[in-house]
């Protein structure tokens, strides 16, 4: 009876919810009031329309952009940084590996194991800590503070399997999804802060650095031996299972996407030749800008209320 119950109760209430709806309805067009409704759903689908033919342009306007990114430093919206990352994984990497994601109001630690070629990963183990507000508009220091305080944490839980042999340092993967101009494959100058970040003392600084330099207070036993932005971090992940994989997108907090281009149509590349022959890029499309993006009144009035108006639109 109790389930029969609660069926005759969720139809019931589905009837009233229906009923209900009908009435609006024709109350709102006794008054001239569904009309006006209508009028404005019917303005803002023009305005967010998105025609293939559109699409086109943007595609085509994003183009260009890249094109110019990869030519010269500062010479498009978009950034098209080099990531410093010339080899992919193959899938056949064994060992014990850390990770840091720090990418929004969140970020993650992470411990995997992998087993080697036709093992994939064997093990892993990960937590999750929320950044107080006050964090993202302090200092570095205390940023990084509690980011690595949270870090020491995650690994003294370890048990004696973890233990390192003499003379060994844990490695760590260091994810920073925030626009950073790298200069090796372990360091790179933020750019900008995005996300609600806003410590303008970092602006320009060596991220590695800064997250060292916190490690070290804290006696933390771990170097950064990778560094890269979550889409060049997501293309690699994706590598690691299917080598067809060319390409990563984020769709998160913000958005961004990385890929793998050809190192001869990188003109703006002055480093060794790469014996690979190829480049993960870092586009930063989260900048991109196009008279053919259609932007409604309440784009303008959600950028007007950002910390860099203008900016990741």
């Amino acid at each position: 009876m109790g389930k029969v119950a609660v069926r005759v109760a969720v139809v019931c209430g589905v009837a009233v919810a229906v009923t209900a709806a009908v009435v609006v309805h024709r109350k709102m067009k006794k008054s001239g009031k569904w009309e006006k409704a209508m009028e404005i759903v019917k303005e803002f689908e023009e305005k967010c329309a998105t025609p293939i033919s559109k699409l086109r342009q943007v595609a085509d306007a994003m183009l260009v952009e890249m094109h110019a990114g990869l030519a010269s430093e500062g010479g498009s919206k978009l950034k098209m940084l080099i990531s410093y990352v010339d080899n992919l994984p193959t899938g056949n990497e064994k060992g014990l590996f850390y990770a840091l994601d720090l990418g929004g109001t969140n970020f993650r630690v992470l411990r995997l194991h992998l087993g080697g070629k036709g093992r994939g990963i064997v093990s892993k183990q990960f937590e999750e800590v929320s950044i107080p507000r006050s964090l993202m508009t302090g200092t570095s220091d205390a940023l990084f503070d509690f980011i690595v305080a949270e870090l020491a944490k995650f690994v003294a839980q370890e048990g004696m399997d973890f233990e390192l042999r003499p003379g060994r340092q844990r490695e760590l993967g260091f994810t920073f999804s925030f626009p950073v101009l790298q200069s090796s494959i372990s360091s790179g100058t933020l750019v900008r802060w995005t996300k609600g970040f806003s410590i303008e003392e970092t602006v320009g600084r060596d991220v590695v650095a800064e997250l060292t330099k916190a490690m070290e207070k804290q006696g933390l036993n771990m170097r950064v031996s990778a560094f890269v932005n979550d889409p060049v971090g997501t293309l690699a992940g994706g590598r690691f299972t299917n080598n067809d994989v060319v390409a990563a997108v984020i769709l998160g907090t913000g958005s961004n996407a990385a890929y793998v281009e050809c190192a001869h149509a990188i003109p703006k590349w002055h480093g060794l030749p790469l014996k690979s022959g190829e480049m993960v890029i870092n586009t930063e499309w989260g900048n991109f800008k196009s008279s053919h993006l259609p932007l409604t009144e309440y784009d303008h009035e959600l950028d007007a209320e950002t910390l860099h108006p203008g900016e990741q639109v």
